[in-house]
């Protein structure tokens, strides 16, 4: 059971994550990587790595063989999965052990029962742990599915029992649509999960998403290192975790530490797991899932109990009792941690795909950011677009929400857009700041934020960029010694802008429809521009790259690129029938032929990046007359894929 090498079998913040904590207690670490990842933070950091297959995650990251493959090539005899990708894979945790090779996490069968929200939940009912009420049974016929739903009543949740991040959900308020739902749910399962498998549950409505850290060992000790609060959601996935859940109670904290170990228990469990429950407005709470791993939100555990979770896991996997008791354990402060993406907001958080121009992470004190990007790094459309996990700790909840709130706005990211202003404006929001939440709160409260919506360039920002942008200009017009107004055409998000420049020294001033605004220079530095502005003296952070000037300012990243000279455009204009790729990713599914007769906003087909699926409508009315692309082909953002003659 003892191990020396850990190969770390995933990628991004986790992976490298996990090997801080192998190489501070002495492991050699083995990273593996894909094409893509050639060049990345984790390989890097590993003392060793190994190549494992191509991009696609079916031929890298998922290929249980190449990975075991890595570990014989270089003497690993401990893998840890972190997160995702293999690590709730009962068929992986197997091959691990069959090759005497350490798999840092709990049993296959623990895997494999927890994998099932329908055996699960009976498991749960078992041991006594309090259950939704709803159907789990074997029968699985969509007439039975629909008279159980109707015994159980309305509203009512249908969950794929393999299911996991929304997919295969679908919440049902009247009988009358119920069939549909079961229909699309399956169907949605079987092609996600690879199994049909659905359970039925009463709607908790508006409930907290409350969820216990547990741990495990060998030698049958078993303790809980308290909860996290995560109802703060938007279409099933987290988006705020914080610890402690700010409603709880000693004694209600009690009795869900207690059932989740009862639930541990129940299946021999090792190592660190979560239990998830749903807690409602009355303080009852049930039984949703258990995640048989380590958790991408178990930072602000850690900095509530001081503990190092991976540390834990590897001593249990080496086969050592548990480092304290229950008894011994702590929990002091107040931790909240948000997750920063690489996706736009303003399109309904399209993944973003691309090259970074810049990244900084904010540095304060009780700032913790993990992740795992270099400068220059490229984000693919391969994977999940996360880039970093931004967490902040304070003595009170009001001190860590508004210092995370000047973490996510000191990061800066150039290059893609993201949803750093999304986060900074949800972290402000009154109810947030407050503690007052559930799961249907950015649903209910949050859908007229600015950040969700394109918003125009202010005068102030079409400032700056016209002194970056000017200063940059080899143009000799801009040196005469005159201060002359002189044309500036830029473009912003499709956004033809024309302004007016005066420019004397440090002093510049922009006119666009009739306003008119000036700032003074104060410094401009290599990445940050100094300015003032009606007598107040501010910063920008900026990237200029020839013509194209990327500022951290509305949402975080700004892209204007300067068409003063440059010829004009000849590519396609919106409507033209010329159906391009959105964004970099696979053509999963296309549902039209050539010749067909197609309406504007008819979906033509279904692009997938980043395990999300994106529609790609069609923008006029008319006739396909050349499909370009392939199911399973890879296109880039902007390439055509599709002709319709308008």
């Amino acid at each position: 059971m003892a191990f020396s090498k850990i190969l770390v079998a995933n990628r991004g913040e986790i992976a490298v994550r996990v090997m801080k904590t192998a190489k501070a207690m002495g492991y050699q670490t083995v990273a593996v990587y894909s094409d893509a990842d050639r060049y990345a933070r984790h390989v890097q950091l590993a003392d060793e790595a190994v190549y494992i297959g191509a991009s696609k995650v079916s031929a890298s990251y998922l290929s249980i063989q190449n990975i075991i493959d890595a570990c014989k090539k270089t003497g690993a005899d401990a893998v840890h999965p972190g997160y995702g990708f293999l690590s709730e894979n009962t068929d992986f945790a197997a091959v691990c052990e069959k090759n005497g090779i350490t798999f840092i996490g709990p049993p296959a069968p623990a895997i494999e029962l927890m994998g099932s929200k329908r055996l699960s939940k009976i498991a749960m009912i078992q041991a006594g742990v309090p259950c939704v009420p709803g159907y789990e049974g074997d029968q699985q016929d969509i007439e039975y599915l629909e008279q159980q739903a109707n015994k159980i009543g309305y509203p009512l949740m249908v969950k794929a029992s393999a299911g996991g991040g929304g997919r295969g959900m679908r919440l049902v308020q009247q009988s009358a649509d119920v069939v549909e739902a079961l229909k699309t749910a399956r169907s949605e399962a079987e092609n996600a999960f690879g199994s049909g498998e659905l359970i039925l549950e009463k709607a908790v409505i508006a409930p907290r998403h409350v969820e216990i850290q547990v741990f495990g060992d060998t030698h049958g000790n078993y303790v809980y290192l308290f909860e996290r609060d995560c109802s703060i959601q938007r279409r099933h996935q987290k988006v705020v975790e914080e610890a402690p859940c700010p409603v709880m109670t000693e004694s209600l904290r009690q009795q869900m530490g207690e059932a989740a170990v009862a639930a541990a228990k129940s299946c021999d469990y090792v190592g660190a797991g979560t239990v998830e429950f749903l807690l409602d407005q009355s303080g009852e709470f049930y039984f949703l899932e258990m995640n048989t791993r380590l958790q991408v939100e178990h930072p602000v555990t850690e900095l509530i109990t001081g503990l190092d979770l991976v540390e834990w896991q590897l001593r249990v996997a080496n086969g050592e009792t548990l480092p304290l008791q229950q008894s011994e354990l702590t929990l002091s402060g107040h931790a909240i941690e948000v997750r920063l993406y690489a996706e736009d907001p303003r399109q309904d958080f399209l993944p973003q795909t691309g090259q970074i121009q810049r990244w900084q992470a904010a540095d304060l004190p009780n700032v913790r950011i993990d992740h795992g990007l270099l400068q220059q790094d490229e984000i693919s459309p391969f994977y999940d677009p996360m880039v970093a996990k931004v967490i902040a700790y304070g003595q009170t909840r009001q001190d860590a929400i508004r210092l995370l709130a000047r973490a996510v706005d000191d990061c800066v990211l150039l290059g893609v857009n993201s949803n750093k202003q999304f986060l900074v404006n949800l972290l402000r929001h009154p109810i947030i700041v407050k503690g007052d939440t559930n799961t249907a709160f950015i649903q209910e409260h949050f859908q007229t934020d600015a950040s969700l919506h394109k918003q125009a360039l202010g005068l102030e920002h079409l400032a700056v960029a016209a002194a970056l942008l000017t200063n940059a200009s080899s143009q000799s017009s801009w040196n005469t010694g005159i201060a002359l107004s002189l044309p500036l055409k830029l473009k912003h998000d499709d956004q033809l802008l024309q302004l007016l420049v005066k420019r004397d020294q440090n002093q510049v001033s922009v006119e666009i429809c009739g306003q008119t605004l000036g700032i003074s220079i104060i410094e401009q530095q290599a990445e940050k521009f100094i300015y003032e502005v009606d007598g107040v003296r501010r910063s920008i952070d900026y990237v200029l790259d020839g013509n194209q000037l990327y500022l951290d300012a509305v949402n975080g990243n700004i892209s204007i690129e300067n068409i003063t000279y440059a010829a004009p455009e000849t590519s396609d204009v919106a409507g033209d029938g010329h159906i391009r790729a959105p964004m970099d990713g696979a053509i999963i599914n296309i549902l039209v032929n050539a010749g067909d007769t197609v309406t504007k906003g008819q979906t033509l087909l279904i692009l997938e990046a980043m395990k999300i699926q994106q529609q790609i409508k069609s923008d006029v009315d008319g006739v396909v007359n050349e499909i370009i692309g392939q199911v399973g082909q890879q296109v880039k953002k902007r390439q055509l894929v599709l002709n319709i003659q308008a």
